[in-house]
């Protein structure tokens, strides 16, 4: 058979899935994938294992970064530089040094 026989058109559910997929990702979904389902398929398996955009920015905020600044200053000590980039250690930090 020809590859340019009948495509099926993609389901309600995966444009569905691949748009939040895209949401996540922060990429852009094209038109021209959105057309035919095993295109539609192949570009949501490769965005599938793609780690989320927001789970690769884990570092604290601007405000965690001034307190926890503004901590060091008064009580005279560095904050660590693995706590400049993971919230969670610089979380700790912070309540270990009120």
């Amino acid at each position: 058979m020809d590859e340019t026989t009948f495509a099926l058109p993609a389901t309600p559910r995966q444009i569905a899935y691949a748009r939040a997929l895209a949401l996540r990702n922060q990429t852009l979904l094209p038109w021209n994938v959105q057309q035919d389902r095993r295109t539609l398929s192949a570009w949501i398996d490769a965005q599938a294992k793609l780690a989320p955009a927001s789970a690769t920015d884990q570092r604290p905020s601007s405000k965690q970064v001034a307190f926890a600044e503004r901590l060091a200053r008064t009580k005279r000590r560095a904050v660590p530089d693995e706590c400049f980039q993971d919230r969670g250690l610089m979380s700790k930090w912070i309540d270990g040094n009120r």
